[in-house]
């Protein structure tokens, strides 16, 4: 079980990465009245945290203005979050269930705002949605594989340096005694 453990550490942290890479970007939207946005959560119990940011509020902003307002409705139409009177704030919630999750940013001012935010949906899985042993031959006799094949490339690599070091040096060679000879002719054919 010990040697398998580096590949499954492998497979979730790959797993990981390709999952944050698919939600790098934040996304604007410009909010007049109501404007809302959908994401899904796959599990029940998924971490769903996120950002929004008014753009320039500092500028257009007067001190009486009451802000944006964040309502996280979930898929059987429950509230789960709630921000009121922001320009900006972070947000962490557990999914009470999986399904599609309504963002919705609220205006109450009326001038159109621009909002850029970020969601992301984090699941953890337990031991039981954990790839088991079997799963991983597979993979890792295709690993080996690639190993064996990267290793030829690299011996190929190799000789190929080494093939065309030694027909420069030949060749400079070569090209250094043809010069001394054709010098040595020219001198003898001058006396």
């Amino acid at each position: 079980m010990a040697r398998w453990r580096p590949a499954a550490l492998l497979v979730v942290a790959l797993t990981a990465v390709l999952s944050a890479a698919r939600r790098a970007d934040a996304l604007s939207v410009t909010v007049t009245d109501t404007e809302c946005i959908h994401e899904f959560v796959p599990y029940e119990g998924d971490t769903v945290s996120g950002n929004f940011v008014v753009v320039d509020h500092d500028i257009f902003w007067s001190s009486d203005h009451p802000g944006i307002d964040l309502t996280v409705t979930s898929p059987g139409g429950n509230t789960v979050h709630t921000l009121k009177g922001k320009s900006g704030d972070k947000f962490e919630f557990k999914a009470p269930k999986g399904g599609m999750y309504k963002f919705c940013f609220h205006n109450p001012y009326g001038a159109p705002e621009t909002v850029s935010f970020y969601i992301h949906v984090g699941h953890i899985p337990n031991e039981h949605n954990l790839a088991k042993d079997e799963h991983l031959d597979p993979i890792n006799v295709k690993i080996a594989e690639l190993k064996e094949v990267l290793e030829s490339v690299t011996a190929e690599q190799k000789y190929l340096k080494a093939r065309e070091a030694r027909h420069r040096h030949s060749r400079l060679n070569g090209l250094g005694i043809s010069m001394c000879s054709y010098y040595i002719s020219g001198m003898f054919s001058t006396l």
